[in-house]
């Protein structure tokens, strides 16, 4: 009995680690339409990090998974607590300052938007096509899933989304 423990154990230990990781650390995710093309097609399978934000804060152009009622979202990250947000003639601006967002691959109607202290502006990179902070409004801190590090498949799309 002791050797049958001996040679199963590894692998039951293995299991328990990928069941631990899989659970509190990485899941995997499907991105579903086009609202992040060209930088996502739909059907990409990704590993979203669900530890990341725990120990450091959301940053400007990540890729994030926002929770929604029905369907989870895959977006980019274009604001941050407490700022401006504005897009004038198809430039962005953040507390009236140009920054270039070279992942805008439409062109961009002009709005404005002041976000709160825990609010978060994200749009996808094919804004023609996409549902985001323009239409749902800023996304809560607490709503945000985790960062969508890297592309698993297809293996011709293999590794970190720009």
């Amino acid at each position: 009995m002791k050797e049958k423990v001996k040679e199963y154990l590894p692998f039951v230990i293995f299991l328990l680690v990928i069941l631990l990781l899989k659970t509190f650390v990485v899941t995997t995710i499907r991105v579903n339409g086009t609202s992040m093309v060209p930088t996502l097609q739909s059907n990409d399978i990704m590993i979203l990090d669900e530890i990341h934000y725990r120990f450091s804060e959301v940053r400007r152009f990540d890729i994030v998974v926002v929770a929604r009622e029905k369907n989870n979202i895959i977006k980019r990250v274009i604001g941050l607590p407490g700022e401006k947000i504005e897009y004038r003639d198809n430039v962005l601006y953040i507390n009236d300052e140009v920054v270039e967002d070279i992942y805008n691959s439409t062109l961009q109607e002009d709005f404005l938007c002041i976000l709160g202290e825990s609010e978060y502006f994200v749009m996808g990179d094919n804004r023609a096509d996409s549902l985001d902070s323009r239409m749902i409004g800023p996304v809560e801190r607490n709503k945000i899933l985790g960062r969508a590090i890297f592309t698993i498949f297809p293996f011709h799309r293999w590794g970190s989304p720009h």
